[in-house]
C-alpha cells in the first residue's frame, strides 16, 4: 500500500436531535458497524496506532488502516469496542488526561452536549480488551494558545498521569492534537516528550511514499452522514485530500467546531 488510511471517529452512540452542535461527529453504532464491516470484507485490517507504526515505517506491508477515537467517550467503550472485537481490531483512545471519569468540559461553552467520558477503570478495560491509549493533552488544550512551558506541561504530564492511571504495556507512545492545533513548539514537545506518532486533523491518507512524518499525521474523518461510499471514496482514493480542512503542517486549522457534515456528503 502507498496510502494508509487513519479513521478519526469522537463519539460511536446514538446521534443528538437535529440542530444540537457538532452532531455530525456522533457516528450511530449501526454506521460504524457497517463501516467496519465494509473494510473486513474488502480484506482490510483495523490497527491502533502502535499496531500501525510498522507500516507507517515501511517496516511492514498488509492491507491495513488505524482507528482511532478522540477525547475518551465512554460510549466507545460501550458502543464501539463490541464490533472492534467482532472483527478482530484494534484502536487507539486519545484520552485528556485531567478530566478522566468527568465529562467534555471544554465543549460546554459551544453548547455541546456533555456525556461521559472513561474512568480509570474503564480505560484499564479497553486496554484489557486489546485496544490502546493514547494522549491528547491534561485538559483539550488549545496548544499554540499557550506559552512553551505550558505546552511542554499539557503533553508531558499527560504521558505520565495516563501510565500513572493505566496499566499498558508499551507504555503511552501515542498523541493526538486536541483541536488539530499544533506550532512548532508543540511538535518539538511531542518529539521530546517521548511519543512516536501524533495526529492532527488535517483530512487526507498517510501517503508512504512521501516519507509522512509520524508526528504530523492527517487523518480520514468519519462523520454521522459517512455512508460506505463514502467510505470507500476515502479511504482508497483522493477524495478526502480534496475535502474540507486539510491544512498545512504547523498551522492552525478551522476548529471541529465548526464541521457540520462533510463536503459531498449528505445531510440525513
Amino acid at each position: 500500500m502507498k496510502t494508509i488510511p487513519i479513521l478519526m471517529y469522537h463519539q460511536v452512540d446514538v446521534p443528538p436531535p437535529k440542530g444540537s452542535a457538532m452532531r455530525g461527529l456522533v457516528v450511530a453504532p449501526r454506521t460504524f458497524f457497517f463501516h467496519m464491516a465494509c473494510l473486513w470484507l474488502l480484506g482490510y485490517r483495523g490497527l491502533s496506532m502502535g499496531g500501525l507504526e510498522p507500516y507507517l515505517r515501511g517496516e511492514r506491508q498488509g492491507r491495513v488502516f488505524g482507528i482511532t477515537f478522540d477525547d475518551g467517550y465512554a460510549n466507545n467503550l460501550h458502543r464501539a469496542l463490541p464490533v472492534l472485537q467482532r472483527f478482530g481490531f484494534s484502536s487507539t483512545c486519545y484520552v485528556v488526561a485531567g478530566l478522566v471519569g468527568q465529562r467534555n468540559s471544554w465543549d460546554a461553552q459551544h453548547g455541546i452536549a456533555q456525556v461521559p467520558l472513561m474512568d480509570a477503570a474503564q480505560l484499564q478495560q479497553w486496554v484489557n480488551a486489546g485496544q490502546e491509549v493514547g494522549s491528547h493533552t491534561m485538559t483539550h488544550a488549545r496548544l499554540p494558545d499557550l506559552a512553551t512551558d505550558q505546552q511542554q506541561q499539557e503533553i508531558a504530564q499527560s504521558k505520565q498521569a495516563l501510565e500513572a492511571l493505566v496499566r499498558q504495556t508499551s507504555g503511552v507512545q501515542h498523541f493526538c492534537y486536541p483541536y488539530g492545533l499544533y506550532d512548532a513548539s508543540s511538535l518539538h514537545a511531542v518529539q521530546t516528550t517521548g511519543y512516536t506518532t501524533a495526529t492532527t486533523t488535517a483530512r487526507g491518507r498517510v501517503h508512504l511514499n512521501a516519507q509522512a512524518h509520524l508526528l504530523e499525521l492527517p487523518r480520514v474523518l468519519m462523520s454521522r452522514t459517512t455512508t460506505w461510499v463514502h467510505l470507500l471514496l476515502k479511504c482508497f482514493t483522493s477524495y478526502e485530500e480534496r475535502g474540507i480542512g486539510r491544512t498545512p503542517s504547523l498551522a492552525p486549522h478551522t476548529d471541529l467546531e465548526d464541521v457540520k457534515t462533510p463536503k459531498g456528503e449528505p445531510r440525513r
